[in-house]
C-alpha cells in the first residue's frame, strides 16, 4: 500500500519460500572463508576423509588481490562504473536499468553495507569492477560465536580479465574484511567461477517474482538481477 500510494504499481521481489508463481529460481552456493567457524557453528560439515587442517588449507586465499590495479571504488569512478555495469546487464532477459546516481547509491562502499573494488589499467581507465554486500546471521546456542558474516556476490563485470580471476580477489577483499563465508546465485555468469574458485553447492534457493508484469520463466543464467 506504500508504494501504491507513490503511483508505483509493478515491483520485482524475491523470497525463499515458493509462491504463485515464481519467474526463476536461483541457487545457492558457499565459498569457504573460515571453515572453521563455519564446521564449529554448523554451517558446513567436515567432508569424507578431510581433517580441518587440510580443509583450512584448501580455502585459503592470499593475503592481497592478485590482480594489478585492483583498488576500492571511490566517487570519481561512479560514471564509468555505470557504464559497465549498466553495458553488461544489458546481455540477460531481465535487468535493472541503473542511472550514474543509482550506481552511486547502491555501490559505493559504505563498511559494513556493501564492499566495490575497480580494476585501473595503466592509462588510468577503470575496467573491471567487482562487488559484494554484507548479511551477517545471528548465531544461537553456540558459546564461542554470536555472529557469522556472510558476503553476497553483488555486480561483476569483468572485460580485461576472465571473471574467475576478478571473483578471486573478490574473495580476497571479502577475507580482509573477516567475512566467514562469500555467496553467490547461479544467475548472470556466476556458473563460470562458482567450481572453480571451490563454491559448494548450497541446500537454498531464492525465488523471483514480478508484481503486475506479465513474463515468461527465466532460466538463472539469463537472470540479470540481485536484490540487496
Amino acid at each position: 500500500r506504500r508504494v501504491n500510494k507513490e503511483n508505483v504499481w509493478q515491483a520485482v521481489y524475491t523470497a525463499g519460500v515458493v509462491l504463485p508463481r515464481p519467474i526463476s529460481e536461483c541457487r545457492y552456493y558457499h565459498r569457504s572463508l573460515n571453515p572453521k567457524k563455519l564446521i564449529d557453528v554448523g554451517f558446513s560439515h567436515l567432508g569424507p576423509r578431510m581433517t580441518m587442517a587440510r580443509t583450512i588449507k584448501l580455502y585459503k586465499v592470499p593475503d592481497t588481490p592478485q590482480l594489478s590495479g585492483m583498488r576500492k571504488m571511490e566517487q570519481k569512478d561512479v560514471h564509468r562504473v555505470a557504464e559497465l555495469v549498466t553495458g553488461y546487464l544489458k546481455k540477460f532477459s531481465l535487468h535493472p536499468e541503473f542511472s550514474p546516481e543509482e550506481i552511486g547509491h547502491w555501490m559505493l562502499p559504505r563498511d559494513g553495507v556493501i564492499y566495490s573494488f575497480v580494476r585501473e589499467s595503466s592509462t588510468g581507465e577503470v575496467t573491471d569492477v567487482c562487488s559484494f554486500y554484507s548479511l551477517p546471521s545471528t548465531i544461537l546456542g553456540n558459546d564461542k560465536y554470536n555472529l557469522l558474516k556472510a558476503a553476497y556476490s553483488y555486480w561483476n563485470v569483468a572485460t580485461t580479465v576472465p571473471l574467475h580471476e576478478l571473483m578471486y580477489d573478490a574473495l580476497i577483499y571479502a577475507k580482509q574484511q573477516d567475512f566467514d563465508v562469500f555467496n553467490a546465485l547461479n544467475v548472470m555468469e556466476n556458473e563460470t567461477f562458482l567450481k572453480e574458485l571451490k563454491f559448494g553447492i548450497g541446500d537454498g534457493f531464492l525465488q523471483y517474482y514480478l508484481y503486475n508484469w506479465k513474463c515468461p520463466k527465466i532460466e538463472p543464467t539469463s537472470m540479470g538481477l540481485v536484490l540487496l
